[in-house]
């Protein structure tokens, strides 16, 4: 009797998926929840798993199908025949040439692969590397558990200077180079582009800015880093103190923690649920800390980094990107001295953090050299008015100009 595999839930306003890659083919033994097919949505690629062990007897939505939560994937036959087929999969795949069949995706590299004891790279980790036409034998034992290869692994690999070439390549003659490239936009690019038009389109959206000393938080990071890592086992950074002080601030003014619905329902959140935008390989990410405001500043650094690693390897589950009512973005890592962000719907506010950067500054009637940083707000004009996004901007820069503030609850 064969089981289906189908398309499982894809998450809060995810509606389809398209079929990025078959992990098995069809004749191959499979685990019980052995990932077999990875599925791209509008945010994060998703590993379907077996739902029984068996031999993957049909594969029914081929790669670059697009499919609907409970879709028909392909079925599994379960029988004895399942310990046997891995086998003779392997050894089919052998005789092929390269690019045909069941061993296509590991024929397509070079000689120099890792032999097949060798513990397969993650899923996302392989799709990264045959894009990239790099090796396991390339890269070696990788971070994840028994050693496998993670997408961070393989990141880390391209981002190393390439080694000179042994011998110059005999020169080709080619036609003529327009000097394009046309490269179809993935699911998550698409989304990242038609949520920002949307947000510019809706929103009477407005950008307010001021700018923050950042001394007495680089004070008190230096000298308590050290023990609040030793009691913590997390590093203490600046995101953390800003989370803080956003989450106050959206206490004293509700109306920037809040959406509006329809066309004349504005819902005011009681909790603060903060995304936090992380950069990830394939674009932009906002990952949500759930009810930031119970949350400590460990807490807040654990989950954040958390959130880091998982989104690096492209281990984001979708239910952790949903249900934001605030965002936090830090254009500084990046170099940023000044930006506009833009909203992330249906929120009606966004924080930007920007570069530290030294300037002259008047202290008290003198000049002296201070560590500043340009904040902006943008927010949705149509349930914030001016006053209230001016005064909740003042209200963060007052929490980060002296951090004690935070430890108060004034």
């Amino acid at each position: 009797m064969a089981t289906d595999i189908l398309v499982p839930t894809l998450g809060e306003s995810v509606s389809t998926a398209t079929v990025a890659r078959w992990l098995k083919q069809a004749g191959e033994a499979v685990a019980a929840d052995e990932p077999l097919v990875e599925l791209e949505t509008d945010k994060v690629t998703v590993e379907v798993p077996a739902p029984v062990a068996g031999v993957l007897e049909a594969i029914t939505a081929q790669q670059g199908a697009e499919v609907e939560p409970g879709a028909l994937l392909g079925s599994i036959a379960a029988g004895s025949g399942a310990a046997a087929a891995k086998p003779a999969a392997a050894s089919t795949a052998a005789a092929k040439p390269p690019g045909t069949g069941a061993g296509s995706v590991a024929a397509s590299e070079d000689k120099s692969a890792a032999p097949a004891s060798a513990p397969a790279p993650l899923p996302a980790a392989a799709k990264l590397m045959a894009e990239n036409n790099v090796t396991a034998a390339q890269i070696g034992a990788g971070t994840a558990k028994d050693g496998r290869v993670a997408k961070g692994d393989v990141l880390d690999f391209l981002s190393r200077p390439a080694a000179a070439p042994a011998a110059a390549a005999p020169k080709v003659e080619r036609a003529l180079d327009t000097g394009e490239e046309r490269v179809k936009m993935t699911r998550l690019r698409a989304t990242i582009a038609r949520r920002l038009k949307e947000a510019q389109n809706t929103a009477a959206m407005l950008t307010t800015f001021n700018e923050v000393d950042m001394g007495a938080v680089m004070a008190m990071r230096a000298e308590y880093k050290d023990q609040f890592e030793k009691r913590h086992g997390v590093k203490l950074g600046f995101m953390s103190f800003f989370v803080s002080a956003c989450v106050a601030a959206l206490k004293e003014f509700p109306a920037v923690n809040a959406e509006i619905e329809g066309s004349d329902t504005v819902i005011y959140r009681k909790a603060v649920h903060m995304g936090i935008a992380v950069g990830g390989p394939s674009g932009l990410v906002v990952p949500v800390l759930r009810n930031a405001d119970g949350m400590g500043f460990a807490e807040i650094e654990k989950r954040i980094g958390d959130f880091g690693k998982r989104v690096r390897d492209g281990q984001l589950k979708l239910e952790e990107m949903a249900g934001g009512s605030f965002t936090i973005t830090n254009g500084g890592i990046y170099g940023s001295l000044m930006s506009t962000p833009i909203l992330n719907p249906p929120q009606s506010g966004i924080l930007g953090m920007h570069k530290i950067q030294e300037r002259p500054m008047a202290v008290g009637g003198k000049i002296e050299i201070r560590p500043m940083m340009y904040l902006a707000l943008s927010y949705d004009h149509r349930i914030v008015d001016g006053k209230e996004a001016v005064s909740f901007l003042v209200r963060v820069k007052e929490a980060i100009e002296d951090p004690r503030r935070l430890m108060l609850g004034v």
